[in-house]
């Protein structure tokens, strides 16, 4: 796979996908901007807002964008998006491919795509960027395809613009734990593992997921890895997420394939920057300091 080299001399950012829940956690974190000393873009289907346009994939290029360095990819479909199925996910696929050519179009020098930890089969020790693949769930499976997909296109533009893989980690506010306790519920139900715990699993927050964004935009390492999983650690209990939101918890015996610990080896990353150590109850405050803010 290819790398990115260099620091980005164009100061342009756009941000594609910027009406999903990621799209609009990171805009409020930076407070409707965009990273520091970008002048940042953000891509929506309609209606766009002041510091939006209206673009989608098979119009031509928006001609009213210059000056663009770097494209976010924030968009494409997970288990939770609307009447998705599995043969709907291979769409990731073609957006990532679609932000390459719209980059390579607009003379960018780097995409930043948006993997999962789907794309791992959990087991008990750290999870590295070379460890993926195997049985794993549809979702992981196009994920793992967009990925290569990716790499065949930089392979085949070598002159193109670079690609950096995310693989970002169960995020606070967008997993099924938060999304439940954002519905309202004042209990959850965790499973239980014969180990005598419930699961664990390492998380980022919108905070931690900003910066190591600022990072590999800015980042003058040559070179970038292609892939990096992106965590903060340790691992956090999603029973102690779950009391630090306020709700009691109910536990069910596991099911059979339920992966009792999820975690990400971040040294690739760590590398680059020294995120924030998280807990539980700084990651729900965190995401409740966000909310209260939309």
């Amino acid at each position: 796979m290819g790398n990115v080299t260099g620091t980005t001399q164009q100061r342009g950012l756009l941000v594609l996908g910027a009406s999903g829940n990621l799209g609009r956690m990171l805009m409020r974190h930076w407070q409707a901007g965009g990273p520091d000393g970008w002048s940042t873009t953000w891509q929506y289907r309609e209606n766009p807002p002041a510091n939006g346009i209206r673009w989608q994939p098979g119009e031509p290029a928006p001609a009213a964008l210059s000056s663009i360095g770097a494209v976010l990819a924030l968009w494409g479909v997970t288990p939770r998006t609307s009447g998705a199925t599995p043969s709907d996910m291979a769409e990731n696929t073609t957006l990532a491919i679609r932000a390459m050519e719209l980059a390579a179009i607009l003379g960018a020098e780097r995409v930043l795509h948006c993997s999962s930890a789907a794309v791992y089969v959990p087991g008990p020790e750290p999870l590295g960027e070379d460890a993926a693949g195997g049985d794993i769930n549809a979702y992981g499976r196009a994920k793992l395809d967009m990925e290569q997909a990716i790499a065949d296109w930089c392979a085949a533009h070598p002159g193109g613009p670079g690609a950096v893989i995310m693989r970002i980690a169960n995020m606070s506010g967008a997993d099924a734990l938060f999304t439940t306790i954002q519905n309202g519920a004042r209990r959850v139900t965790l499973d239980w593992f014969a180990s005598g715990e419930g699961p664990s699993r390492s998380y980022i927050s919108v905070r931690g997921l900003a910066q190591a964004i600022e990072t590999l935009l800015d980042c003058p390492i040559d070179p970038v890895p292609m892939i990096l999983n992106v965590a903060t650690q340790p691992p956090l209990s999603m029973e102690a997420i779950a009391r630090a939101a306020g709700c009691g918890v109910d536990w069910r015996t596991a099911p059979e394939g339920a992966a009792p610990l999820v975690w990400l080896d971040t040294g690739r990353l760590e590398r680059l920057t020294e995120l924030p150590e998280e807990s539980a109850a700084s990651l729900v405050d965190e995401w409740c300091d966000g909310e209260s803010a939309a």
